[in-house]
C-alpha cells in the first residue's frame, strides 16, 4: 500500500476568523487561489513559525479584507485532509470575530469577492464541507440545507 502524497510533508495548522457582525451577516470571500479555487470561506491562513496564534488570525483578516477585529471564542477545530499534489493536510482553528468596522477592502490575490452575507442566505452560496460545518454551529439551520 502506497502513503498518499502531499503537497507538503507535514501538517499545516491554520487559523481561520467567522467574522460576525450585529445584524447576524457572515463576511464571506470567494477563493481566487487553490485550495477551494472559487468557493465561498471566510478569511484566514497560515500560522508562521513562531507567531502566536491570535496574532495570525488578526495579520490574516488584514491581509484578506483589510478589517480591524476583535477575536473572540474559538468555535471549533477542524481537520482536512485530501490527499494529492495540490492540498496540504490542515488542522484548522476557527475563532468568532467582531469587525471593529465595516468597509471592506479585500486582496484580490486571495480574493475574487468578499460579502456580508445575511444568516438566511448563507445556504445559496458554494463553500466547502468544512466552512458549512463550522457556520452549522452558529447557525443550526446551515446543517439541514445544502446549495441546490
Amino acid at each position: 500500500m502506497t502513503k498518499p502524497q502531499y503537497k507538503k510533508e507535514h501538517i499545516v495548522t491554520s487559523v481561520v476568523a467567522v467574522i460576525v457582525d450585529e445584524q447576524e451577516r457572515v463576511l464571506l470571500t470567494k477563493r481566487s487561489i487553490r485550495p477551494f479555487l472559487g468557493m465561498w470561506v471566510m478569511p484566514g491562513g497560515t500560522i508562521n513559525l513562531g507567531e502566536p496564534i491570535l496574532r495570525a488570525l488578526q495579520r490574516e483578516v488584514d491581509e484578506e479584507v483589510g478589517l480591524d477585529v476583535e477575536v473572540g471564542d474559538l468555535i471549533d477545530v477542524f481537520e482536512h485532509v485530501t490527499p494529492g499534489e495540490d492540498t496540504c493536510h490542515y488542522i484548522i482553528l476557527f475563532y468568532r470575530c467582531r469587525p471593529l468596522q465595516s468597509t471592506v477592502t479585500y486582496n484580490p490575490q486571495e480574493v475574487l469577492e468578499a460579502a456580508w452575507v445575511p444568516r438566511h442566505e448563507l445556504v445559496r452560496y458554494q463553500m466547502p464541507e468544512g466552512t458549512r460545518h463550522i457556520l452549522g454551529k452558529l447557525f443550526p439551520e446551515l446543517t439541514a440545507a445544502a446549495p441546490g
